[in-house]
C-alpha cells in the first residue's frame, strides 16, 4: 500500500542561481529516489529563504508575518521531514538561515527527522555542520540525521571530472547515504501531527494572570 509524507526543503542561497539551491535539490531528488524505492509519495515544498529576507526582517521588528513568509513557515512546521541547507559563512550558517529559524516556533520542529546540507568555498568549513547547524537543530529537538552532506567548490568540479572509472563521486555518496538515512528515518516514523495552536484556546484568566 502506497503512503505519503510531506518534505520540506529549505534553501539559504544568497544569490541565483545558486550553488546552495543545486545542492538542495540534488539531496532531494536523491530522497525522492529512496522514497519511492520504499512505495512512499512524496509531497515536496521548497523554501527559497533568499525570496523572503525583507519579510523576514519585517517579521523581526514587527512580530507579524507577511502572507508568503506565514505559507513558508507553514510548509516547514507541517512537514514530516525537513532537508535544511546553507551556505557557510566565517564559520557557521548564514544569517538568513538562522533569521528564519529565529521566527519559527521553538517547539514546531520537535521530532522533525531533518537532513542537513552546507555549501562553501573550502573543504575546512565543513565542519560547521557539526558545531552550528547540527547544534540548532538539536536544540529545537529535531531529529538530525547521522550524515550530514557538505560541498566544497572543489567538489563540483569533482562531478564534473568524474573519477575516470564511471563510479560516483565523494559527493553523490553522501548525497546518495545521507538521503538514504532521511528516508528511513522519516518513513519509520508514523506522519507528524501538528498542533492548531487555536483548538484549545488559553483561558482568559490564565491570560491575566500571567501579565
Amino acid at each position: 500500500m502506497t503512503t505519503s509524507r510531506r518534505i520540506a526543503v529549505v534553501s539559504a542561497g544568497l544569490r541565483q542561481p545558486s550553488s546552495t539551491r543545486l545542492l538542495a535539490d540534488r539531496i532531494a531528488d536523491a530522497a525522492g529516489r529512496q522514497f519511492a524505492a520504499r512505495d512512499v509519495d512524496v509531497d515536496l515544498r521548497v523554501v527559497e529563504l533568499r525570496e523572503h529576507a525583507h519579510d523576514l526582517t519585517n517579521h523581526l521588528l514587527s512580530g507579524f508575518p507577511s502572507a508568503s513568509l506565514e505559507q513558508a513557515i507553514k510548509a516547514v512546521t507541517t512537514a514530516d521531514g525537513l532537508i535544511a541547507v546553507s551556505p557557510i559563512f566565517t564559520a557557521s550558517y548564514s544569517g538568513l538561515f538562522k533569521t528564519f529559524f529565529d521566527v519559527v516556533d521553538a517547539d514546531a520542529l520537535e521530532g522533525m527527522s531533518v537532513l542537513l546540507g552546507a555549501t562553501g568555498g573550502t573543504e575546512r568549513h565543513s565542519l560547521a555542520l557539526e558545531h552550528a547547524m547540527r547544534p540548532l537543530f538539536t536544540y529545537l529537538h529535531a531529529i538530525v540525521v547521522p550524515t550530514a552532506v557538505y560541498a566544497a567548490t572543489s567538489d563540483w568540479g569533482a562531478e564534473d571530472a568524474g573519477d575516470g572509472d564511471g563510479a560516483p563521486t565523494g559527493l553523490t555518496r553522501r548525497i546518495e547515504r545521507g538521503a538514504r538515512e532521511f528516508a528511513e528515518l522519516v518513513t519509520g516514523r508514523e506522519p507528524r501531527q501538528t498542533a492548531d495552536p487555536f483548538a484549545v484556546p488559553t483561558p482568559f484568566e490564565q491570560l491575566l494572570a500571567e501579565n
